[in-house]
């Protein structure tokens, strides 16, 4: 309106909308605040996701915690993901199936004990999993170790094939690299043909492991390996086809030292895995499992009805006593 005319001052326009000239400019101000905080908070995703380029939207809060208090910007959750959708910035999910585990052989399989195991340290538990990473047009095949109490990955290999020696030599990459070797630890995994091999399973024997595998080849009873190739997949674009093994390589090398390093975990009380590696007793958890028992809901009709003023009065006894059909009675249709 200013600009049609222009010869009328600010006050007579902020008096016809009721609102002072400090209102106005109130409120360019903060307009002007908003949008320069907003465009620091996606300057500072965007970095981080250089590192970390598919992790999801409350951790990415989490990492950036400290920088936008250092800005004095203050950002809700809901706040946040509200100005990453408006900017692209959600991640999508996309599923992938391919089948890495043959159970069906002659060999030995262990039952599952680690169903009954409470974690309550590091290197009491460790689960495995071996998982597709899609090269051209072939596939090469990643074996992940990982500690069950810090969610740390201890041990990991990539072959172009899947015979039993690169998971050999991630065990023992992550035998050698054991903190606390002294305490008794369990092993996890499916009954692959990789697992059961006598191999692999003499390295357990000979560093007196225990072994426990899966016993219905349900993914629940290994879902903490499940899920670990799921967030590297799709927190750090492993799900990608590569354009050879040694491009393959070189991403997973990334992956895995940045999620041990940089990720927080929500089952870690928001640690990352190293740092939760040194930690003793239960974390805390900073997710709320979904319950599979609730409740069904009802609706007190009686209630509903007294809301609006409406009750039911309970008839006499003698109400109906003397009641009597009467006869001759007829419906018109």
């Amino acid at each position: 309106m200013k600009a049609f005319y222009q010869n009328t001052g600010l006050k007579v326009f902020c008096g016809l909308l009721g609102k002072s000239r400090q209102a106005f400019y109130d409120h360019r101000w903060r307009a002007d605040e908003q949008a320069l905080n907003e465009g620091l908070v996606i300057d500072l995703v965007r970095h981080q996701r250089q590192d970390t380029p598919g992790v999801g939207g409350r951790k990415l809060l989490h990492l950036l915690e400290e920088q936008l208090q250092k800005h004095g910007v203050r950002l809700g959750r809901d706040q946040f993901f509200t100005l990453l959708r408006r900017h692209d910035l959600l991640i999508g999910r996309r599923k992938k199936h391919v089948t890495t585990t043959d159970s069906r052989h002659w060999l030995k399989k262990h039952p599952n004990l680690a169903a009954a195991l409470r974690v309550e340290r590091a290197e009491q538990l460790w689960v495995s999993d071996i998982t597709y990473i899609s090269i051209d047009n072939k596939f090469g095949y990643l074996v992940l170790i990982t500690d069950a109490y810090s969610r740390k990955i201890v041990g990991y290999q990539f072959s172009p094939s899947l015979n039993a020696t690169f998971c050999v030599k991630a065990l023992e990459q992550a035998l050698a690299a054991r903190q606390f070797p002294h305490q008794p630890l369990m092993h996890h995994s499916d009954r692959g043909i990789q697992y059961c091999s006598q191999a692999y399973v003499g390295v357990l024997q000979n560093n007196n492991c225990q072994i426990s595998m899966t016993q219905n080849g349900d993914p629940y009873e290994n879902a903490l390996a499940e899920r670990l190739n799921g967030i590297l997949k799709q927190e750090w674009l492993l799900d990608q086809t590569f354009d050879s093994f040694e491009h393959a390589q070189r991403a997973i090398d990334h992956a895995v030292h940045h999620y041990n390093h940089s990720r927080p975990h929500a089952s870690c009380d928001y640690q990352t895995p190293c740092q939760a590696h040194q930690m003793k007793g239960p974390l805390n958890k900073r997710w709320k499992p979904k319950s599979k028992n609730k409740p069904m809901p009802y609706f007190n009709i009686n209630k509903a009805l007294r809301i609006f003023g409406v009750t039911f009065v309970k008839p006499p006894q003698d109400a109906f006593v003397n009641c009597k059909p009467q006869s001759g009675l007829s419906l018109n249709l």
